[in-house]
């Protein structure tokens, strides 16, 4: 199951690659064309993006491989690597089309229209398919993959609403405004993926109510006694990591141990976890990362 996700991933990263590789050079035919400077301001930032997809799509390939005596989780944090460039990416290409854009207030030029509208219609349609067959993506990656394209789709939406009241009116001040609008929204939005990537990289805990939940329905089993030392973290942003350890309520013998681990299995199977680690303790028994039996006892539940 999970390797079919990781294919369906490349497959709609390497999507978004060529198709935004060959809309750029489209971009720079149409703007030398056009003679707008904006349209070949936007190809530069979608070179930038093709790039930025790439090595996305690189990465992405890496992490499908099978886990190893070095990697022994697999190599899927490879693919939050791409996230986290492609962020700092976007970001610094936001800042360079806002600084492109607001001197343009003061002394706005006039763009060719018609060659603006034809450009814009079919920047739409390419980038808002590859926004599509990546909205289907649940990885960090695809998610701020996905930023990357809907910028380019606001970006001509803007384009072309702005193409098309020049049309009629004199006033070229809207195309640096609405630049500035959109820019700012995306901006707002690809920091806030860009946070919770780095938060992945530290091995913070994905949800810290789910990891509660967690501790809740362990704690509930007949034979458990306490759950402590619970972390959860993931792997890439969409597949989490759970270790614990569950002290019993008294000892037991093989049999009785087989059903604890059943149930300890059902309890988990909701929360579609990845990798489960599950160590179970003996009521007197100091547990062996450095938490004694009395502290256990008296703080049922540790982290």
């Amino acid at each position: 199951m999970h390797n079919h996700d990781h294919e369906s991933s490349s497959s709609r990263i390497g999507w978004a690659f060529f198709l935004n590789f060959g809309f750029t050079i489209v971009e720079f035919i149409g703007g030398w064309l056009t003679n707008s400077t904006a349209i070949m301001a936007d190809a530069v930032h979608d070179l930038g993006d093709s790039l930025s997809i790439g090595l996305a799509w690189i990465l992405s390939k890496i992490a499908h491989k099978q886990a190893n005596d070095t990697y022994s989780y697999g190599y899927q944090r490879f693919s939050l690597l791409g996230a986290l460039v492609n962020g700092a990416v976007l970001i610094g290409g936001s800042i360079w089309v806002l600084s492109e854009a607001i001197p343009r207030l003061s002394s706005p030029e006039m763009p060719h229209a018609e060659g603006m509208i034809v450009l814009a219609i079919f920047g739409i349609a390419v980038n808002g398919f590859a926004a599509y067959k990546l909205s289907h993506g649940k990885s960090l990656n695809e998610r701020v993959l996905n930023w990357h394209l809907l910028e380019d789709v606001l970006g001509w939406a803007a384009v072309l609403l702005v193409a098309v009241v020049l049309t009629f009116v004199d006033l070229p001040v809207l195309d640096p405004l609405l630049s500035i609008g959109f820019t700012l929204f995306i901006l707002f939005n690809v920091t806030k993926t860009l946070i919770d990537t780095v938060k992945v990289f530290l091995q913070a805990t994905p949800d810290t109510k789910v990891r509660q939940d967690i501790i809740n329905d362990l704690k509930s089993l007949d034979n458990i006694n306490s759950v402590h030392h619970v972390h959860v973290w993931s792997l890439d942003g969409a597949n989490h990591v759970l270790t614990a350890h569950l002290e019993l309520k008294q000892a037991i013998d093989n049999l009785e141990q087989k059903i604890v681990k059943q149930d300890i299995s059902k309890v988990l199977q909701r929360y579609n976890l990845s990798h489960t680690t599950i160590e179970l303790e003996l009521p007197d028994e100091d547990c062996r990362d450095g938490e004694a039996t009395l502290s256990k006892k008296s703080s049922p539940t540790h982290s």
